[in-house]
């Protein structure tokens, strides 16, 4: 159960749901379904997240089935910014040797529309961050995060994810 602040007052919001760890080991796309239609936020972390090449790293969202397009998504690594289409941009200047550590934010704005925040750190220093929105046909019910390139695989790590 969380708390909620509204100034003076503290409110009991909804229940904090957790997903099974999936290790980033291996394949090109780590998914998690079964995400209820009544989630409002989902939040995704990253455990030194790996991959076998330099390709950026998306995460997707959708309702029955991926949305590989429409995204409004923007990232900031030092003074150089990234934008991408396909998907929420989490990780803009990828190496194999670089561990990827932090977490996204999802946030259900109205309708099927969802906003999209993130503070990454990778090995080397780097922090990103990013943001975006994207539109969906339906409620959703996956989140799948998957190299731009999509040939890339996972190689250390592991992902998880909070919903409410």
């Amino acid at each position: 159960m969380s708390i909620i602040l509204d100034g003076n007052n503290a409110t009991t919001g909804g229940v904090i749901n957790v997903g099974t760890a999936q290790n980033s080991t291996s394949g090109t796309a780590i998914t998690f379904t079964g995400i209820p239609s009544t989630a409002k936020r989902i939040i995704v972390m990253f455990n030194n997240m790996q991959t076998s090449g330099s390709s950026q790293i998306q995460l997707q969202i959708g309702s029955g089935s991926v949305t590989s397009s429409g995204y409004t998504s923007g990232a900031s690594l030092g003074s150089s910014a990234y934008s991408l289409t396909s998907g929420f941009l989490i990780v803009c200047s990828a190496a194999s040797a670089h561990s990827t550590n932090g977490h996204s934010v999802l946030t259900l704005v109205g309708g099927n529309t969802w906003v999209e925040s993130s503070v990454i750190h990778q090995a080397g220093n780097y922090v990103q961050l990013s943001a975006g929105n994207v539109s969906l046909s339906g409620a959703l019910d996956r989140v799948i995060i998957t190299t731009v390139n999509g040939t890339d695989t996972f190689a250390a790590g592991s992902i998880n994810i909070f919903w409410e």
